[in-house]
């Protein structure tokens, strides 16, 4: 498992699954000529797309953000169309580890669709109960809303599956929230009305975590987002403020989908990469 520390905090990247995509969808009117330059790309034009949820130990607290894709939730139909080439194996690596789910004090949900969301929770007998039985689960007021009366459009990822057996330890919050001593969720939008991403300060440094309206480390420009997104603009305008922010702090980012960075910090001018930890299986 790869790890970053960072004065008081440890993060490591555990295995929730990974999703083979179609590379057009994730780079929207970005032509392929210019974005599988940046991020390869297979014979059939899908790209590598891992969710590899973060545990973060703060010596006091463990938390978690986001959850994967499950073991044994997809059907068949999904499983293709998702191009599922493995689920996830959360709970065996958390013993190796050992912790075990009932271990996780908080789950910090970027946002709600089925590949982040899966994973909370798992079929036990003829039916579902929560993975984070003793975790506080976090998600933005207007996520959770609309991950309980999904439109036409989001219904085909805001499963009920995911939220009903949780329902009791979800806890909502709206513009912005500290969840533990340096560790912030703040609403975004773009990709989902409720996307949030993940603020982490440990000392002089800090760690921003940008869920999808950055997924990748190739989609740093604002302007690359997903054919995914809910609301494009909303995703540019957070990710061109946010980027603003961080390049100017020397930020560095983690990622949930990267197939080949874990983290990276980019120059003042965000052109060169200065530090960084591959995915080990791509080094």
């Amino acid at each position: 498992m790869d790890t970053m520390k960072l004065n008081d905090l440890q993060l490591t990247w555990l295995d929730g699954g990974t999703t083979m995509l179609d590379g057009g969808t994730m780079f929207g009117v970005v032509p392929k000529v210019v974005w599988s330059k940046r991020y390869p790309v297979n014979e059939k034009n899908q790209i590598e797309l891992p969710t590899h949820p973060i545990l973060i130990d703060t010596g006091k607290e463990k938390l978690l953000i986001d959850t994967g894709l499950g073991d044994g939730k997809l059907d068949e139909r999904q499983l293709r169309n998702l191009g599922v080439s493995s689920q996830s194996r959360l709970e065996s690596q958390l013993e190796e580890l050992g912790l075990t789910a009932a271990d996780i004090d908080h789950v910090l949900m970027t946002h709600l669709h089925g590949d982040h969301a899966a994973g909370l929770t798992k079929w036990q007998g003829e039916g579902l109960v929560s993975v984070f039985p003793n975790a506080v689960i976090h998600t933005s007021a207007i996520e959770w809303d609309e991950m309980q009366h999904p439109n036409i459009r989001s219904r085909n990822t805001y499963w009920k599956e995911n939220w009903e057996p949780v329902a009791s330890q979800v806890q909502t919050f709206e513009g912005e929230t500290e969840i533990v001593p340096g560790i912030r969720m703040i609403h975004t939008g773009g990709h989902s009305n409720g996307h949030s991403v993940v603020k982490m300060t440990s000392g002089d440094e800090t760690i921003l975590h940008m869920g999808d309206i950055m997924p990748t480390h190739a989609h740093q420009n604002p302007l690359w987002v997903l054919a995914f997104d809910d609301y494009p603009m909303d995703s540019i305008y957070a990710k061109e403020k946010l980027m603003e922010e961080a390049l100017a702090g020397g930020y560095y980012f983690t990622f949930y989908h990267d197939a080949y960075y874990r983290y990276l910090k980019w120059s003042a001018d965000g052109k060169e990469i200065i530090d960084a930890l591959q995915y080990k299986d791509k080094e």
